[in-house]
């Protein structure tokens, strides 16, 4: 079986690759202010949580992932509840004196809520988050300040709890006795279990649930590791350390805009940019025959197989609305899992999972199951998040503060004045009184002093005209910068007008233009429809082609059985015509033959009368005629002169008789009109089946063939001919039999006798005794006829005188 995914790690794969493929896009997404879930997914003991965790000296990719965050928005991050959360997944921004009065709450507190980043790091996750690479996101906005809060929760038996809730005396595992049963503890307090909540914006989110800002990858991976060490594991047959519910990581990114002069956080609330990093490592799917659950282990598979066996459904009905243009309802709410993720599958962020799969061949069902719901997952189409708005400010105002902040400390440094505003003012002013004529001693000592107070009157004059002077000269530079302001501000205004019909312009352009991308996009979805209708038609065509292509093929097959049947026959036929018509053949020139012998012995009977009546009328005779002796006839023997003449056949030449096996079977072949003969020998054939008329099936059992056939022979006697031959099979499923030899089995007298008929030249001796006179009409006073095809053989026919 073939699977397609978008990247396949083998199985000595690092971490870091894993990481810049599959998690490094939702952090660059995260801090451009987007939404981003990973999940792993998977059969029980296929190295999830060590995926998303990892391992000692080689940290996976929750770790890598804040890693990634910190170095990429450290030098921008706002001080501490500079960003405060709120109960309704919002996020306002406090001013930095609320900061200070809050942080300085907090450090009061006898139990700070959240760990101190320059504490110690604990040693047994020290090396996991002790990443080198020092990866980062090249695009950082630098006029944005940014805070990260994290929370971790889980999912277990479809209840959904908060690892970092503070609780005593360990409320995840309660304390047992030696009798296996829970010590009554008044001071025990079972977690709460929390409630999901949809905020104005439509997202869900853990209401009550705890939220820790955080300010370095130590701090947040001790958070972490506080809550896992909370995390229901137990023991099962397949892994030693199963996780019993999903746990979710989330970072949750706080960023807004600097004011114009760069100093302070925008107090506008509708600047403020939440986006969110969630980090899920659900359970493992596992059987309970192999994990062999029971009691609440057995609870808590059920519970993690229909939270998966629900994601399966609502991902499956997300790929059926989006094929097929239906509108049917996705059911999140019948999970916590996938009610707390709806938003995502709505397209308010990008989807990635990972799956793992263990190449035990035990696992082997379970991850053919994972592997065909991954591979589906991948058809189902997220939308992508809308960009955030812009704030319409100057960039680069951080650094243009900074850089301007620095100069005024240096050229105050080199004046050597002091670094406020009122010296400076003074400063300024005293140089601007130096402009004026020094005033003279005004100290009078004499009365009759008649010089210095012309000297200051003519030196207090000049003053007067100086400054008339310079408040005409400022009177009209400040008419001159009002009409300049004048004309900037109507400059401006038209400006501001022009642009607002540039804007309004453009503003028209782009709602054409999204009703125009409306329209493409609702025609590229019914074209897509249609697409889909006709790959689907297509299909079925191609499906009915294939099946009449092997109709055709099966009935052309069974034409051609048909005509090869055919043609067996047609030679099946042939045969047997060219056999009938030979038979025939055979037939007719017996029956001519034994016509023209019946006439032939007719003839010779007339001849006989003849010559009798010739015979009685020419000589006749007063005494009785002698009887001619046996003796005589046997010395003298005298040929019938109307008996058929016997063709001069060539001698035949013998054949030798094969040796027959014991195994060889016969078909005895009988028939009916055949007479018994009581020779002393009679044919026998072992091994035989007697039929009085041939059979395909006698036929099909043996391999050999002998007819039994009788005809008269030339002496009257009865001659017994067995025709044997060979059966084989013939193309046509048949049999046939080749005639090999025959043997003739013949009775005769052992004395020699003779049949003679009327003598036509011999004088019969005087004397002779009339028992020795034979003849075949003294001897036969009645008939034998023979029927013209009769399976005796040719016809015979004998007249004699009544005696």
């Amino acid at each position: 079986t073939q699977y397609s995914f978008k990247e396949v790690f083998g199985t000595h794969v690092l971490q870091k690759e894993l990481f810049d493929v599959v998690a490094k896009p939702l952090v660059e997404d995260l801090i451009h202010g987007k939404n981003g879930l990973l999940f792993t997914y998977g059969v029980t003991g296929s190295g999830k949580t060590h995926t998303m965790t990892g391992s000692p000296g080689d940290g996976g990719l929750l770790p890598r992932c804040l890693d990634m965050i910190f170095n990429s928005i450290g030098p921008f991050q706002a001080k501490r509840f500079v960003f405060k959360l709120d109960d309704k997944n919002g996020v306002e921004v406090q001013c930095e004196v609320d900061a200070l009065l809050e942080r300085q709450k907090r450090e009061a507190m006898p139990v700070p809520k959240t760990p101190s980043g320059k504490r110690q790091i604990d040693p047994e996750f020290a090396d996991m988050i002790n990443v080198r690479d020092h990866c980062k996101v090249e695009e950082v906005d630098e006029d944005n300040v940014y805070s990260v809060f994290v929370s971790y929760i889980e999912i277990y038996n479809n209840y959904i709890y908060d690892l970092l809730e503070e609780a005593p005396f360990e409320p995840i595992k309660p304390k047992w006795n030696s009798c296996n049963t829970p010590v009554r503890n008044g001071d025990f307090i079972p977690p709460q279990s929390k409630l999901l909540r949809e905020d104005q914006n439509h997202n869900m989110y853990v209401t009550g649930c705890t939220e820790v800002e955080v300010k370095s990858t130590e701090e947040a991976f001790e958070v972490f590791w506080r809550g896992q060490k909370k995390r229901r594991i137990a023991n099962t047959q397949l892994n030693r350390e199963s996780s019993r519910s999903h746990s979710v990581f989330i970072i949750k990114l706080a960023q807004a805009p600097l004011d114009a002069d760069g100093d302070n956080v925008l107090q506008e609330k509708e600047q403020i940019t939440l986006s969110q990093l969630s980090l899920v490592d659900l359970a493992g799917s596992e059987r309970t025959n192999r994990t062999k659950a029971e009691g609440s282990r057995l609870r808590e598979a059920g519970n993690i197989n229909q939270s998966l066996m629900t994601l399966r459904t609502c991902i499956e009905v997300l790929r059926e609305n989006q094929m097929y243009g239906t509108n049917k309802m996705v059911p999140y709410r019948d999970s916590k899992l996938t009610h707390l993720f709806k938003n995502y599958f709505d397209g308010e962020g990008k989807v990635r999972m990972i799956v793992c799969v263990n190449p035990k061949a035990e696992d082997y069902e379970e991850s053919l199951q994972v592997m065909r719901f991954a591979e589906m997952t991948q058809e189902v189409e997220v939308a992508r998040p809308v960009d955030r708005p812009l704030c319409g400010l100057t960039p680069g105002r951080r650094f243009r503060n900074q850089a301007f902040r620095e100069e005024l400390s240096r050229r105050l440094e080199m004046r050597g004045g002091p670094i406020n505003g009122e010296t400076e003012e003074q400063s300024v002013s005293d140089v601007f009184l130096q402009n004026f004529p020094p005033l003279p001693s005004c100290e009078l000592l004499d009365v009759n002093d008649d010089q210095t107070l012309p000297k200051l009157i003519e030196v207090l004059e000049k003053r007067h005209k100086l400054r008339q002077m310079l408040s005409e000269e400022f009177a009209k530079n400040v008419l001159a910068f009002k009409t300049m302001l004048q004309e900037f501000d109507s400059s401006v205004i038209s400006k501001e007008n022009y642009i607002q019909g540039k804007l309004s312009e453009k503003e028209k352009t782009i709602a054409g233009q999204k009703t125009e991308m409306e329209r493409l996009e609702k025609k590229i979805k019914t074209l897509e429809y249609k697409i889909e209708i006709l790959e689907k038609t297509a299909t079925i065509y191609e499906e009915d082609k294939r099946n009449l292509q092997q109709e055709l093929e099966s009935k052309s097959q069974k034409l051609q059985r048909q005509a090869s049947d055919k043609r067996r026959l047609e030679a099946r036929l042939q045969g047997m015509v060219a056999e009938t018509t030979m038979k025939w053949e055979k037939e007719c020139e017996r029956r001519v033959a034994a016509k023209q012998l019946e006439m032939q012995n007719k003839l010779w009977v007339k001849d006989e009368k003849l010559k009798q009546l010739k015979a009685i009328v020419t000589e006749p005779r007063t005494e009785k005629p002698e009887r001619p002796s046996r003796e005589r006839d046997r010395e003298k023997p005298v040929q019938r002169s109307g008996s058929p003449p016997v063709p001069n056949t060539p001698p035949v030449r013998l054949r030798h008789r094969r040796s027959r096996s014991a195994g060889e079977r016969w078909v005895d072949h009988k028939p009916p009109s055949n007479l018994p003969t009581e020779t002393v020998m009679q044919p026998h054939v072992p091994h035989a089946i007697t039929v009085a008329a041939a059979s395909e099936k006698a036929l099909a059992k043996c391999d050999k063939y002998m007819l039994t056939h009788q005809e008269l022979a030339s002496d009257g006697e009865i001659e017994t001919k067995l025709i044997k031959g060979d059966v084989f099979k013939t193309r046509g499923g048949g049999q046939a039999v080749q005639f090999t030899e025959i043997e003739t089995l013949k009775q005769e007298s052992p004395t020699g006798r003779k049949r003679r008929s009327s003598p036509c030249n011999a004088d019969p001796p005087e004397g002779a005794a009339d028992s020795e006179w034979t003849d075949v009409e003294t001897r036969c006073s009645v008939a034998v006829e023979m029927r013209a095809g009769s399976a005796l053989g040719p016809g015979y026919e004998h007249h004699a005188q009544p005696k």
